[in-house]
C-alpha cells in the first residue's frame, strides 16, 4: 500500500549500521566506522544517532507521578490558575509553550559559523509572553486549549503545545522576533544528527504535532457523535454525553517497511512510487490490517504491491513517523529483513511506479556518492533564511538527496528514514561480519517464522 521514505533503527541496530566499514571505490581504501563518522568520495559527515528521528524524546523518558507538581492534573490546574493572574509572578514551576500552525512548529534559527551550519530551535515562548502575544490579537486563552507533553524535574519546567491556526494576527508578530512556523519535514532534513539536543527536539516536535493533530480529528466522539472533551491536560479525551462517556485516546497507526533480499544473489528489491524525486528507491512499505501479525503484513504487502512470495521475516528496528498526513497522526514505521521465496517481480501500478532488484555493490556505491551532510546543511541554511524572513519556500525535497561528482544511478531516504537504514545495514552486512558484527543474523529467540 505504500511506499515510504522512511528511515529508523533500535539503538543498537542505528549505531551499528553506521559502525560498519564503508566500501570505497578504491579497495586499498576501506575504514571501519567505529567511532560513527560516515566517509564519503569528497565529505566526510559526523554521525551520532542514538536513537532514531522522532525518538529519544526527552520529555517522555518518565511522567510524574499524580500529586507531582510537574504532573498531567497538577500542572494543568496550576496553569488554569496562572493564565487568570493579571499580573506575572515568578513562580514554580516555570511553563513554555510550543506554538504550532497548520502542522507546522514555531522555530528559530541562531547563525552558524564558517566551520559549522545554522542550527534550528523549537521557538518556545513563556506562558506570559505567549499571554501577552495573544492579548494583542483579542484571542482568549484557555487550558483546555493547551496539550501537556511533559516535563524536566531537573529544571523544574512543564512544556506545552497549542494549535493557532486560526490565529493569523501572530504570524507577523512572531516574524518581528525572527520566529517562523516551519515544516516539521524541513526541520528533519535541518537536524544536524550529531547534535543530541537537536535530536531530542525534534522528537519533542513530532510528538507534539501528533498529539495536536489528533485533537483535531477527534472532536467528536465516534460512538455517538457528541462533542469531546480534553482530560488529563490533553493527553485523552472523553465524550461530553453523560449517556456515553467513551474514552477516547491518541491513534498510532503502525506501519511495516520491508527490505526484501534473495539470498542466493546477493540483491535487494526496491521500489518507486511516482512521487518520489529522480532516481529514488525505498523499501517496501504498508498499513496493517486488523487480525494481522507483523509478520503477516510483511509477507502480505510484499506479494500484493511486487508478487514476490516472503519466508523467512526478521525484526530490524522501529521509528515514530509524525509527518505523514494529518489525517494519520502517528505513524509508527516497524522495519524488518524479509526474505525472499520467489524472484519474478509483477508491479502492482496502482501501488508502485517500479520495482526492481539491485546488486549489493550498486548499492554500495550509490550510498557512498551521496552527501547526506551537504544536504542537512542546505536545508539549516534554508531554515535560517525563513526566520528571518527571506524565504517562505516550503519544498525542500530537492534537498533530501544530494551526490558528489557524476550523479548515481540510484539514490535512497536520508539518515533520517528508517529505510536508509534498513539499506544500509544490508549493503554492508559483509564488512561487519568481517568485524565480528552479524548484522542479519536471526535471533534464537526470534518467532518470526510463525
Amino acid at each position: 500500500m505504500l511506499s515510504l521514505l522512511l528511515s529508523s533503527s533500535s539503538t543498537t541496530s542505528l549505531v551499528l549500521s553506521f559502525s560498519e566499514k564503508l566500501y570505497l571505490r578504491s579497495n586499498s581504501i576501506r575504514r571501519a566506522l567505529s567511532s560513527c563518522i560516515f566517509t564519503t568520495t569528497t565529505t566526510t559527515m559526523s554521525i551520532n544517532l542514538q536513537s532514531h528521528a522522532f525518538a529519544g524524546n526527552p520529555l517522555k523518558s518518565k511522567t510524574p507521578k499524580a500529586g507531582d507538581p510537574l504532573s498531567p492534573t497538577q500542572a494543568l490546574e496550576t496553569l488554569k490558575t496562572r493564565i487568570l493572574e493579571a499580573t506575572h509572578f515568578p513562580s514554580s514551576p516555570d511553563f513554555k509553550v510550543l506554538p504550532f500552525r497548520k502542522g507546522r512548529p514555531l522555530a528559530s534559527s541562531s547563525d552558524g559559523t564558517s566551520d559549522s551550519s545554522p542550527n534550528w530551535h523549537l521557538g518556545w515562548l513563556g506562558l506570559a509572553d505567549f499571554k501577552d502575544l495573544l492579548a494583542k490579537s483579542e484571542v482568549e486563552l484557555t487550558g483546555d486549549s493547551l496539550v501537556y507533553l511533559g516535563s524536566k524535574a531537573e529544571d523544574d519546567v512543564v512544556y506545552w503545545a497549542i494549535d493557532v491556526s486560526d490565529e493569523a494576527k501572530l504570524v507577523p508578530e512572531l516574524g518581528s522576533l525572527r520566529f517562523s512556523f516551519v515544516e516539521l519535514r524541513t526541520l528533519m532534513v535541518a537536524t544536524d544528527w550529531a547534535d543530541d539536543d537537536a535530536m531530542g527536539q525534534l522528537a519533542v516536535a513530532g510528538h507534539a504535532r501528533a498529539l495536536l493533530e489528533w485533537h483535531g480529528i477527534s472532536k467528536f466522539c465516534g460512538r455517538c457523535g457528541e462533542k469531546t472533551v480534553p482530560k488529563e491536560a490533553g493527553r485523552r479525551k472523553q465524550c461530553s454525553s453523560e449517556l456515553c462517556k467513551q474514552r477516547i485516546y491518541p491513534r498510532v497507526d503502525p506501519v511495516v517497511i520491508m527490505l526484501v533480499i534473495d539470498r542466493e544473489n546477493n540483491r535487494a528489491l526496491l521500489s518507486r512510487q511516482s512521487r518520489f524525486v529522480p532516481r529514488m528507491w525505498s523499501c517496501l512499505a504498508g498499513f496493517i490490517e486488523p487480525g494481522e501479525s507483523l509478520e503477516e503484513a510483511v509477507r502480505r504487502e510484499t506479494w500484493e504491491e511486487t508478487g514476490i512470495e516472503v519466508g523467512e521475516v526478521i525484526y530490524h528496528s522501529s521509528q515514530p513517523w509524525p509527518v505523514g498526513p494529518s489525517s494519520i497522526p502517528c505513524q509508527l514505521m516497524v522495519g524488518f529483513f524479509a526474505y525472499a521465496k520467489s524472484f519474478e517481480i509483477n508491479v502492482d501500478k496502482e501501488e508502485l511506479e517500479d520495482a526492481t532488484w539491485h546488486c549489493r555493490e550498486d548499492v554500495k556505491k550509490a550510498l557512498v556518492a551521496a552527501e547526506y551532510k551537504k544536504a542537512q546543511k542546505t536545508a539549516a541554511s534554508k531554515v535560517e533564511q525563513m526566520c528571518k524572513g527571506v524565504e517562505k519556500i516550503q519544498s525542500f525535497s530537492a534537498d533530501f538527496n544530494v551526490e558528489s561528482g557524476e550523479l548515481a544511478p540510484m539514490l535512497f531516504p536520508g539518515p533520517f528514514a528508517i529505510a536508509h537504514h534498513l539499506i544500509s545495514s544490508w549493503a554492508f552486512q559483509d564488512e561487519a561480519a568481517d568485524g565480528g558484527h552479524a548484522r542479519l543474523k536471526k535471533p534464537s529467540s526470534s518467532f518470526s517464522n510463525l
